[in-house]
């Protein structure tokens, strides 16, 4: 292609709605361009890009074995309401009306959908496995769109559905989907870190993200240098030293005063010298209208995920100081569960067998002391609740844990039979019994996959694209245009060499100052260009400067021979 013929509209200043590197560069490269909050045009060399992407994902989804198939964007409320998430996921489903006035919801993810057309198409064990994937537009009502392409309303991905005959086949599905998302992700030139992370709203027994390590990132991973554990920290569980007295004092519960005191950080001062890991923090939430206390030491925070996944809660808030003092007739800061019953008490395991504690009394300016929890609590349930923090011991070696920041570009979940039991993708086995397809899902968002290579691939002058998802792999720059010169002559011939061997080349020939197009190349980040100027052709030589390295002089009559090892070498 020639760059007279594209709309490439780079810019020299950054707009001031981007915020993180990759935005600015994804803007200013003239890959694309807002419309609106969260909605994005993609301009032609992002399509190159995104193109190579997803030929990297289809043949990858092929190898192992899934089948592509294209399913509607627009989906029937009914089969929402089937499956149960039409009210757990009504934050982020975008909804329709057509001239009849029937609503539609445009999808954010294809469960329902694929699990309907396979209730109607497959019935015997003999059919299975079976695994389809497509890449389409997805739509989600994000609160705050933000990031470019990273939080969009309309983004587009590439999302996989396994079905088997049992638990120990969809596990097998699983590892090949798995294994899968690991070598496309290599070969679009990203590091990722597999993690364990919470089902969510998807729903299903365990799954694992695959996370690209940026400062920019909107999620935390937590991990030990060995390389032996790593979980989103929504996940993530840690070995926890008990601070709090195991032993007993047999000393009998004590109210004592405490007016003003309404933190953990307050109690801790004097005259009462409470250290945080001796208190009792009691926390209130509304789970699916259920009044619920938390109990949590004081030193720890409350993980909501957690808190979902122990109750099994679809809609969770914390209650409203008036719920609370309605209830228990005291305000936050003065709360606990000493001699309460009635309610359901979540309590976080490092709570467990504690004593010689303090937690509020349920009584405005007022605290107990010699708390004993298995005495004086009555705990309905117990439960990993803590979020974990950086130098905790790792679960698996003991090491100190750390935490980063990282962004998602892929999911796969192990489904269990949610869906195929709401509904109804059953299927007749050996012994002629009916029963439910056990199922997998596995996400990537592509366009968020473009952008996560810019954000871990960049420098002061702009983005580094990896050969493999490059918009183009080559750029040729005459420093003259004039026509039948022999500057352009010789661009033309290595351009018309290159083309023909199948390399993706664009010669720049715009009639501009070389400073410019050297920076427009250096910005949008091709892997290397071939800088053809009349003092270097003199001298029998060309300029080759990949983005990575440092410029080199080479006879113009190795240059293709060089180029195509390059290429060779770097793909």
């Amino acid at each position: 292609m020639r760059w007279s013929q594209l709309l490439i509209p780079t810019l020299k200043e950054t707009p001031s709605d981007a915020e993180i590197v990759s935005h600015k560069l994804l803007l200013r490269a003239g890959l694309i361009r807002k419309l609106t909050s969260g909605l994005y045009t993609f301009l032609p060399l992002a399509v190159r890009t995104l193109r190579k992407v997803e030929n990297i994902l289809r043949e990858e989804m092929n190898r192992a074995g899934a089948q592509e198939v294209l399913m509607p964007a627009l989906h029937p409320p009914e089969i929402w309401q089937k499956s149960g998430r039409y009210d757990i996921m009504v934050d982020v489903l975008l909804k329709a009306k057509d001239r009849a006035k029937k609503e539609w919801v445009l999808g954010p993810t294809h469960e329902e959908v694929i699990t309907t057309l396979v209730a109607g198409e497959i019935s015997s064990y003999r059919q299975l496995p079976k695994n389809f994937y497509q890449i389409q537009t997805k739509f989600r009502d994000e609160i705050r769109p933000r990031f470019g392409l990273m939080r969009a309303k309309e983004f587009i991905m590439k999302d996989a559905y396994s079905f088997d005959v049992s638990d120990e086949a969809a596990q097998v599905s699983y590892q090949k989907m798995y294994q899968a998302y690991a070598r496309i992700f290599q070969r679009c030139g990203l590091q990722t870190v597999a993690v364990d992370a919470d089902t969510g709203a998807i729903g299903g027994k365990f799954s694992h993200e695959f996370m690209v390590p940026a400062e920019t990132g909107e999620n935390e991973i937590v991990y030990c240098e060995s390389g032996e554990y790593a979980a989103n920290i929504e996940k993530a569980t840690s070995r926890v030293l008990l601070a709090t007295s195991t032993v007993d004092t047999g000393s009998a519960v004590e109210q004592f005063a405490t007016p003003g005191v309404l933190t953990i950080d307050a109690l801790t001062k004097a005259p009462y010298n409470v250290a945080a890991q001796q208190q009792i923090k009691t926390l209130i939430y509304i789970i699916d209208t259920k009044f619920t206390l938390i109990l949590m030491r004081g030193d720890h925070q409350l993980n909501e995920t957690k808190l979902a996944a122990a109750t099994g809660g679809t809609q969770l808030r914390p209650a409203t100081a008036e719920e609370i003092h309605t209830t228990l007739g005291a305000h936050p800061g003065s709360l606990g569960a000493v001699g309460l019953s009635g309610f359901f008490v979540l309590a976080d395991e490092t709570l467990r067998d504690s004593a010689g504690m303090t937690t509020g009394a349920n009584q405005d300016g007022f605290h107990f002391r010699h708390v004993n929890i298995s005495r004086d609590i009555v705990v309905t349930k117990w439960h990993d609740l803590r979020l974990v923090a950086a130098g905790e011991a790792c679960p698996v070696t003991g090491t100190p844990l750390k935490i980063r920041r990282a962004i998602e570009v892929g999911h796969v979940f192990k489904l269990g039979t949610k869906y195929s039991d709401s509904l109804g993708a059953l299927f007749v086995d050996e012994a002629g019994e009916k029963r439910a397809a056990t199922m997998g899902c596995y996400g990537i968002g592509v366009t968020r996959t473009m952008q996560a290579v810019i954000e871990q691939s960049n420098d002061k002058d702009g983005i580094i694209w990896p050969i493999s998802v490059a918009p183009f792999s080559v750029c040729i720059t005459p420093l003259s245009v004039t026509p039948d010169g022999a500057v352009m002559l010789l661009a033309e011939k290595l351009y018309q060499e290159l083309t023909e061997r199948g390399i993706d080349v664009i010669l720049d020939d715009r009639d501009d100052r070389p400073g410019v197009k050297f920076k427009d190349s250096e910005l949008i980040g091709f892997p290397i260009r071939i800088g053809i100027g009349e003092k270097s052709l003199a001298k029998g030589e060309v300029e080759i400067k990949p983005r990575k390295g440092s410029l080199q002089a080479v006879r113009t009559e190795d240059a293709l021979e060089h180029i195509l090892s390059f290429l060779k070498a770097n793909t």
